[in-house]
């Protein structure tokens, strides 16, 4: 038998012995006053009940339990490298298309729709180790690989965007060389995994040159996706100051302070570019899917040969036993719920009959 207490054993004898000492003190009391009045030999089976109430709380309390449960794990052997877009232009608000086209009223950003993917993509393989590459001017590894879903999702909810000001244009292939080289690591690192890259990005390129291509990592991956954000029509963005927190009901975050970027007298609008987007998944060999808030991204399976339930996984937890003790407080407290109404009825049975007697 071993115990895995919801509070600290300390606190538990803390809550239950004072109560259980004035349950044990009324037990005897009645048991005093059975052996005078045979009548009252009710009260000494009430109270013992209730000191079985009070000892089954605190057993309840340290959760009981016995070694031997087995757990199944889902172990997925795959390394998932994500590489996010952060130019100023992923803050157009036109994730929802409530301001395609337009500066109306605030709209959800594109970050806000690569949040939202961030997340499914991390809960779609359990057990895979995950890395976050971001880009705009330049590309940086914002996390290495870990199996920390957590720490992937907080990454990703504080992201900053590039600051508009300081804004000289970018690539949409300039995560290239870094890409390639995470994805070298990993297979030096761990050779028998399998890996995969998820590129979310509007396929904006603001600079003169043509892309770097994605050819080089195509041969050390195993599947993937590129996803794209942003419409046709175009979502107007606001200054960024590099401020960018966690989102919030309108999707802007702090970023969405700033005031509307002109262009030629108008509000500049963001247009996602489907052709360079298709053109990157050639080049890393995986699909492509535009991404809209009304629909949910179609990830694609881990590598089947990568992922299965580990049955000889060493990892084992007790079997809970606290369901049992659950059941018997239960049965005791119907028990008192059925004593008192038993004794408010016949309480009012009492209160309403008529007494005896008439006129002289």
């Amino acid at each position: 038998m071993i115990l895995q207490p919801v509070l600290a054993p300390l606190l538990v004898i803390l809550l239950v012995l004072p109560v259980l000492a004035a349950a044990v003190w009324m037990l005897v009391r009645s048991l005093r006053r059975a052996s005078g009045s045979p009548a009252t030999g009710a009260g000494p089976v009430i109270w013992a009940l209730r000191v079985v109430l009070v000892l089954a709380c605190g057993v309840l309390l340290l959760r009981p339990g016995v070694p031997g449960g087995h757990v199944r794990t889902l172990a997925s052997a795959t390394d998932v490298v994500i590489a996010v877009d952060t130019t100023a232009s992923m803050v157009a608000e036109d994730w929802d298309g409530a301001n395609s086209g337009s500066a109306g009223s605030a709209g959800n950003t594109r970050m806000a729709g690569v949040r939202e993917d961030v997340r499914r993509i991390a809960e779609a393989y359990p057990g895979a180790r995950f890395a976050l590459i971001t880009f705009d001017a330049n590309a940086v590894l914002r996390l290495p690989l870990t199996t920390d879903t957590g720490a992937l999702v907080s990454a990703v909810e504080v992201l900053q965007p590039e600051v508009t000001r300081q804004s000289k244009g970018s690539s949409i292939g300039i995560a290239n060389q870094l890409l390639t080289q995470t994805l070298q690591n990993a297979q030096k690192a761990s050779p028998d995994r399998a890996r995969m890259v998820f590129y979310l990005g509007d396929g904006e390129q603001t600079v003169s040159t043509e892309p770097e291509p994605f050819d080089s990592a195509k041969k050390l991956i195993s599947g993937g996706e590129v996803l794209g954000y942003g419409t046709s029509q175009g979502g107007p963005m606001r200054e960024t100051t590099g401020a960018f927190g966690p989102s919030t009901g309108s999707g802007t975050g702090s970023a969405g302070a700033g005031p509307y970027i002109q262009y030629q007298g108008s509000d500049a609008l963001s247009r996602i570019d489907e052709k360079n987007l298709q053109r990157i998944a050639s080049e890393l060999g995986v699909t492509y899917e535009h991404r809209t808030a009304d629909a949910k991204t179609v990830l694609p399976p881990a590598p089947k040969s990568t992922t299965a339930y580990r049955e000889d996984d060493p990892l084992t937890q007790p079997t809970d036993l606290s369901w049992i003790v659950a059941l018997v407080v239960a049965a005791l407290l119907c028990a008192e719920i059925a004593r008192a109404t038993m004794l408010i009825v016949r309480m009012r049975g009492l209160s309403v009959r008529p007494t005896s007697g008439g006129d002289s």
